[in-house]
């Protein structure tokens, strides 16, 4: 398999995933949403020192891989360009930062590298809550939450079409590989002398796709925005889900049972 044919096939494994009978995935959208955008701000708002309190923040990535039944070695591998980028976060923490806060043998652990490392898992878990929110979440139920939040139909509408159209270009430009490589089966790569041309055929075949898109849009009644009539409203278990995380993560991040390195 190509890289190109593996990115299509990882989107749409995706969205089988988030459309599966599980009963994360069927939570409102809206309040998975309020739920993961709290989330993300309390992890951002601990001290850089509160190392208990983060490594406690994983308790909600765990649940939810636990109740969504998402594969975290599955995860791990779709985000590992991701990580390794945020955990660069801090990497020279504990340069800048050598107060000595407590002495594991003859190792002196200093501030700096209770930061570097807080840093690190904050990172790690914010990534980790978006991209559930995505495995149990598909991208109209996402759209129809910022819509319940009031975000501009304009961007809702720019952010769903652009999550569309990735599979779109992606399926074009691995048909334009296909045929390239059908017509040079000794070669390796593409020889940089037709980078311009497939280019072109790539930006001439996706303009006609999306034109066929939306002239279809148009003809099933679009006229600026989406329509999301099937979504239900809220229930007691998305209320009961959405106050016990609040509760939680409130608890974690002022009970001072949980603030043993806060500084």
């Amino acid at each position: 398999m190509s890289k190109l044919s593996g990115a299509y096939y990882e989107i749409d494994h995706m969205n089988m995933v988030a459309t599966r009978d599980q009963w994360v995935n069927k939570i409102h959208p809206l309040v998975k949403l309020v739920v993961t955008v709290f989330y993300i701000a309390v992890v951002v708002s601990l001290s850089k020192y509160n190392l208990s309190g983060i490594l406690l923040m994983g308790a909600y990535p765990i649940v939810m891989f636990m109740l969504g039944e998402v594969s975290f070695k599955d995860s791990i591998r779709r985000l590992r360009i991701i990580l390794p980028l945020v955990c660069v976060v801090g990497i020279f923490n504990p340069f800048f930062d050598r107060q000595v806060v407590f002495n594991v043998g003859s190792i002196s652990v200093t501030s700096g590298v209770i930061s570097m490392v807080t840093l690190m898992i904050k990172g790690i878990l914010t990534v980790l809550a978006s991209y559930l929110l995505i495995a149990t979440t598909t991208i109209e139920k996402i759209c129809y939450a910022l819509r319940q939040l009031h975000i501009p139909a304009v961007l809702v509408t720019q952010i769903l079409l652009t999550y569309r159209y990735i599979s779109v270009l992606l399926k074009e430009a691995n048909t334009i590989m296909q045929a390239y490589l059908l017509r040079a089966p000794n070669q390796k790569g593409v020889q940089f002398k037709v980078w311009g041309p497939l280019v072109g055929q790539l930006l001439l075949r996706s303009i006609d796709r999306a034109n066929a898109v939306y002239e279809s849009m148009m003809l099933r009644g679009y006229r600026g925005e989406f329509h999301y009539s099937n979504m239900e409203h809220c229930s007691g278990k998305d209320y009961l889900f959405l106050v016990a995380w609040i509760v939680v993560l409130l608890a974690i991040k002022y009970l001072p049972v949980f603030m043993y390195f806060n500084s």
